[in-house]
């Protein structure tokens, strides 16, 4: 390749990059850990992930969330923040929640994925991982 070609083509694409990529399909994609260990270590489908899923999924479709443009729910493998479980992460803000129950997973979507406010109390400390 040419020095030309060469520098043609690293322009391109520096300017793709910086190009704006235009609206998300989704306004939120949501995506709960539902990893199960059976090693005995700790892991969100233990902590009734899978139950607060399928809460937060029907609570999306009755608020009339769902879909393009709105939110989107999905289940995850391994999040590796077990230590904070059970955990979900919302996208594009990379906001990571821990939950306890149902009330938490309601508020999740009345504030956030709703009113998009963050619920502070809920958010998973940065420190844990896995």
């Amino acid at each position: 390749m040419s020095t030309s070609t060469f520098q043609d083509a690293a322009a391109n694409a520096l300017a793709c990059a910086a190009a704006p990529a235009g609206p998300s399909y989704y306004k939120h994609h949501v995506f709960f850990c539902l990893n199960q260990r059976s090693n005995g270590e700790a892991c969100c489908a233990a902590q009734g992930a899978e139950v607060a899923f399928d809460r937060c999924k029907s609570q999306v479709k009755a608020a009339g969330l769902a879909g393009p443009g709105q939110v989107r729910v999905n289940k995850a493998g391994c999040l590796d923040r077990c230590a904070a479980g059970p955990v979900l992460v919302v996208y594009p803000e990379a906001v990571w929640y821990s939950y306890v129950d149902e009330s938490d997973i309601d508020e999740i979507v009345e504030s956030h994925l709703k009113n998009g406010q963050v619920v502070e109390r809920l958010l998973t400390p940065s420190h844990l991982g896995r």
